[in-house]
This record gives C-alpha cells, sequence and structure tokens, in this order.
C-alpha cells in the first residue's frame, strides 16, 4: 500500500492541509466500510451464498489486491524483504490484531462447514509457506521462495478459488433465502455490486491517505522514523481489513468479519507472496526464522484451537491471548530488526 497513492502527493503539503486531508481519509474510510459491508451482504443474500464465503473469497482479494501489487513491485524492485514480509505480516495482523479484537469485542459466530474447510486452507497455507521456505537456497546460500514454488502457490489459488465456488454452492442457503425476502429494499445485484466496488475503493484509498498523512505529521513533530515504521506502517498495510471487520462488528455482520479473516490470510500466501515469488525470488532472511515464521504459525495454530474448543461461537479467551501478542510482536519487532511490513 505505500506506493498506491505518491508520496509526493503528501510531502509537498503543509500541517494544516494535512490535518484536512486526516480528516476527510477518515470520513472517507467509515462511509467506504459502510458501502462495502452493505455491498458484500447484498450480494451475498441476492445469489443466495453463505456471507462467510463472500468474506472469504469476494472481500478478502478487493482487500489483498493493492498489497500484493505492492508486493510485486518490490519483487521487481529488488527489496524481497518487503514482498515477503508483507504476506507474514498482514496474516500476523489479520489473524492476531483484527480478529483477536474482535474475539473480544463481540462474540464472533462459528460457521463450522466454513471452518472446516476454509479454516483448514488458512492453517495449510500458512505451514506451506514455511515449508517451501527451507530447501531452496540462492548462489550464496541464503533461504529463498523460487519462481518455480511462487507458480505452484498460484496454481493453488486458481484451485482455491474454484473450491470456493462449489463449497459456497454446496453450503445451505436457506438462511440467505431468508434474507432475500426480507431485504427486497436493498436494490438488485448490479446495485450492490457497485456498492461494494465503489466502497472498497473509499476504503483503500482513505486508508492510504489516512496513514500517508499520519506519518508525515509524526515526523515533523520529531517521533522518529524507526517508530513509525515499526507501528504506523506495518499497521496501515493491514488497515482496510481492521476497518472492514471493525464495520462487520458494527453492523452485526460478524460471519463476514471471520470469513474476511481467514480469506485474507489464505489469499497473503497463495495470491501476494506467490506472485511476488513469481515476479522475483525472494530472499528469505534470518529474522523471518527467528521471529515472523513463528508468530506466524502460532497464531493460526491459536485460530484453530480456538475452533476446536468454541461451541457455536468464538471464545473471548482467544483473542486477549492474540491481541497480548500481537503487541509482543510489534515490541519484538522493533527491538529485532525493523518492521515486516
Amino acid at each position: 500500500m505505500e506506493y498506491l497513492l505518491p508520496p509526493e502527493l503528501f510531502e509537498g503539503l503543509n500541517s494544516p492541509v494535512l490535518l484536512v486531508i486526516l480528516v476527510v481519509a477518515l470520513a472517507l474510510v467509515a462511509k467506504g466500510a459502510d458501502w462495502l459491508v452493505d455491498g458484500a451482504v447484498g450480494i451475498a443474500e441476492r445469489l443466495r451464498i453463505p456471507k462467510t464465503i463472500i468474506g472469504a473469497t469476494v472481500v478478502s482479494l478487493g482487500t489483498t489486491t493493492p498489497e500484493a501489487a505492492v508486493s510485486v513491485m518490490a519483487a521487481f524492485k529488488g527489496l524481497p524483504d518487503l514482498a515477503l514480509g508483507n504476506a507474514v505480516g498482514s496474516i500476523i495482523c489479520d489473524t492476531a490484531l483484527i480478529f483477536g479484537l474482535c474475539c473480544l469485542l463481540t462474540r464472533l459466530p462459528m460457521d463450522r462447514f466454513v471452518l472446516n474447510r476454509h479454516g483448514w486452507v488458512q492453517f495449510g497455507s500458512g505451514l506451506l509457506l514455511v515449508l517451501l521456505c527451507i530447501p531452496f537456497r540462492d548462489a550464496v546460500g541464503n533461504a529463498v521462495l523460487p519462481r518455480l514454488a511462487g507458480g505452484f502457490l498460484v496454481l493453488l489459488l486458481i484451485a482455491y478459488l474454484y473450491m470456493s465456488y462449489v463449497w459456497g454452492r454446496q453450503h445451505s442457503a436457506a438462511d440467505a433465502a431468508q434474507d432475500v425476502e426480507a431485504h427486497e429494499h436493498r436494490g438488485g445485484l448490479a446495485l450492490q455490486s457497485i456498492l461494494m466496488v465503489v466502497g472498497l475503493a473509499m476504503v483503500l484509498f482513505g486508508s492510504h491517505a489516512l496513514i500517508q498523512s499520519v506519518s508525515i505529521l509524526c515526523e515533523r513533530i520529531g517521533v522518529p522514523p524507526a517508530i513509525i515504521a515499526a507501528t504506523l506502517v506495518a499497521f496501515g498495510t493491514s488497515t482496510p481489513e481492521l476497518v472492514t471487520a471493525l464495520t462487520c462488528v458494527k453492523k452485526g455482520q460478524t460471519d463476514l468479519l471471520v470469513g474476511n479473516v481467514i480469506g485474507a490470510d489464505v489469499l497473503n500466501v497463495l495470491f501476494v507472496a506467490g506472485l511476488s515469488a513469481c515476479a522475483a525470488p525472494l530472499v528469505v532472511e534470518p529474522l523471518f526464522y527467528r521471529l515472523h515464521f513463528p508468530v506466524m504459525m502460532g497464531a493460526l495454530l491459536l485460530f484453530r484451537i480456538s475452533i476446536a474448543t468454541s461451541k457455536e461461537r468464538f471464545a473471548r479467551w482467544p483473542g486477549a491471548i492474540l491481541l497480548t501478542g500481537y503487541v509482543a510482536y510489534l515490541i519484538a519487532n522493533y527491538l529485532m530488526g525493523g518492521p515486516s511490513h
């Protein structure tokens, strides 16, 4: 997301103008998230597809596409740590921060059909990424995620999207059918699609403008660049998912939230890391083995444990552990060598 809007658009502006942009961006993100969630729910109702699956596919593809573009660009520019870090760091943020926070805010619903399929793909994707980074080495002996592995991940992405369609058709549509009858006033499928696309664009561009403005303002008041990098930049790449999740909580569409977290995790491996490795082999820095991979797998494992130990709704205790772990990860990330995003 660092290059979604040119940084030069913000750097030459004075502080009062940046403050105005900050306020406008906040309003844009909030309204965009409303439209994104309403549009996604409307599409699910019209097509009689469970909202969890819409969140795991359509919404997740939308929120991760700009990140994939940035990671591919970083790979082409010879910045493999940024490309791979975007994928791994976002999985940590989505699972530990966003899911953890929302777990504490409300009792999230458990769709066993989705969690027993997409949920295992989520865990398996993270584990596969770690395993693929172990056997391959470049000419000087550094661990690397090669183009061959990237192509394999992209093929798995195609298979995942196809299976998501199949699973969606298999899933009971009784609740969705009832929702269609109860929400005829929402408008047709075309209107809901436009609403979701426009809302997604507002969230993506608004969140980027927000983070850019805040970063520059912090620099001007003397906040150290390392602190900005370890907090605002790392947090900023997952702002669309966070805003969408909080809006889902506010609107009571928490099944869409769970699907978005699962789908974003899967796509960060198959889509973001896969395409980036196709663009250029990704060198895996030692810090990934010491910090990023263990934290990522720990968060995904705790997510699986929370599924196994909860009944109709997720318990709140995993949220507290995940959120605490994310704060500890940010501190360790800063102390051990800088941000992963």
